[in-house]
């Protein structure tokens, strides 16, 4: 498979350790990918510069935390908005893109049109305002960073999707839509909402990771001119290895429409790779998290990940007690099989294998595909003793807690500009913890 590298080990670098700098480019949020991140730069004895995006006021205005917010802070924390995309910038008709699709009925959504003409000059002034607040926050950046540090740049940023109120339905729809409220992602996609969503993905998930690498030259360059590391890392998602009837395959979640964003993400980290730059993108495995909760069945393949740590840690007493802990958490008399043989089976199906295809990834959904992933989805929390108490989610702890150490240990000397991070090797790092 062309351009797949895939981590097997947990690298034994010690680059990034004591005295060395994690900077967050992006605001950390509960429950997700980067929190695992933070953990393991604090026990290297990592200082964490942390930031955000700001709020939106009623009226549509930007503006950073209060006092009080930012009082709740870890610090140092850089109270600058380093939020990205346009949907509240004046587009070609002088009104902001949500003011615009306002009044978007949902009877009449495909039909509505709001050419690139009228976007562009919204994105246009997105992106200078970005760059506008990423200087600004870079002047205070600098004040934080220690000499003889080195420095990993975590890039946070992702989503991207319009808020306004049309978007929502559409999104539900077309990933959680069955029988007539079933909505082809790709007629959504196609569409002229689609391609303008498409355009803001692009902009906030891609886009500032690029920013990000640019606007920091003069750092990078005085930083390296030290003899210190600078490293820039991002979150992607393409994909994961499960363990799937004893052995790990590729597999993937459909529809999932950031995909076109993340691949673009991915092309800006090898491009800066071969100019030199250490950049890497992590495709993750899927986990639930506070924004991924619209993604019902995005789970499915996390429940593997149990058989996975069961075999990679074998004999171990803190993965025998994760799994006893996890087991409780179903219906009494369940065993681990119960679930690997519904995910097994959905995973092996000639339709859910059409729909996850690595050389032709991301791809859009079908409606018998989406039903059947909703079905198995239901059948697998059906297992449970509280469907509001999943195993799916101390699976996820796992995934960005395992995530954090494969990421700051390759960091410093990556061994691909785009790799994954796949369950083999996540079950190895759980498994070796507490070694």
């Amino acid at each position: 498979m062309e351009n797949y590298h895939a981590l097997r080990n947990l690298s034994s670098d010690k680059t990034f350790g004591k005295g060395d700098v994690l900077v967050l480019f992006g605001e950390l949020f509960q429950k997700g990918y980067a929190n695992g991140l933070v953990d393991e730069a604090e026990r290297r004895g990592m200082k964490i510069i942390r930031a955000t995006v700001g709020r939106r006021e009623k009226d549509g205005s930007l503006r950073p935390l209060t006092a009080e917010e930012a009082a709740l802070q870890p610090q140092p924390f850089i109270n600058i908005p380093l939020e990205a995309g346009f949907d509240y910038e004046t587009g070609a008709s002088g009104k902001t893109i949500v003011e615009t699709l306002k009044d978007v009925k949902l009877s009449d959504w495909d039909s509505f049109q709001i050419p690139e003409s009228e976007w562009a000059p919204a994105r246009e002034a997105g992106h200078k305002r970005f760059i506008s607040q990423t200087r600004k926050y870079l002047q205070e950046l600098e004040k934080h960073i220690p000499a003889g540090a080195n420095v990993l740049f975590a890039h946070l940023m992702a989503g991207g999707i319009p808020r306004a109120k049309i978007l929502m339905p559409l999104m539900n729809r077309s990933l959680k839509g069955t029988g007539d409220r079933f909505l082809e992602s790709k007629k959504f996609w196609d569409s002229s909402i689609g391609k303008l969503s498409s355009a803001s993905f692009n902009e906030v998930t891609a886009d500032t990771f690029d920013h990000l690498v640019t606007e920091t030259k003069s750092l990078r360059e005085k930083i390296k001119a030290g003899g210190k590391q600078v490293s820039y890392i991002a979150y992607g998602y393409h994909g994961t290895e499960v363990l799937v009837n004893g052995k790990y395959e590729w597999q993937t979640y459909t529809p999932y429409l950031q995909g076109w964003a993340k691949v673009r993400l991915e092309n800006h980290s090898k491009r800066l790779s071969q100019e030199g730059i250490t950049t890497v993108v992590y495709n993750c495995p899927e986990i639930l998290t506070n924004s991924s909760s619209i993604f019902q069945g995005v789970e499915i393949p996390l429940y593997p990940l149990l058989a996975a740590i069961a075999k990679e840690g074998a004999g171990k007493p803190h993965v025998k007690s994760f799994i006893e802990n996890s087991m409780k958490l179903l219906k009494p008399g369940s065993k681990i099989e119960d679930i690997t043989n519904i995910s097994d089976e959905f995973i092996n199906l000639p339709l859910i294998k059409k729909h996850s295809s690595l050389e032709n990834w991301p791809q859009h959904n079908s409606q018998d595909q989406l039903e059947k992933m909703l079905m198995t989805s239901e059948k697998l929390q059906d297992l449970h003793v509280d469907p509001k108490n999943l195993i799916s989610f101390p699976l996820s702890e796992v995934v960005f807690e395992s995530c954090g150490q494969v990421m700051i240990a390759d960091a410093a000397k990556p061994e691909a500009a785009v790799s994954w991070i796949n369950h083999d090797v996540i079950s190895k790092t759980f498994a070796n913890s507490q070694n």
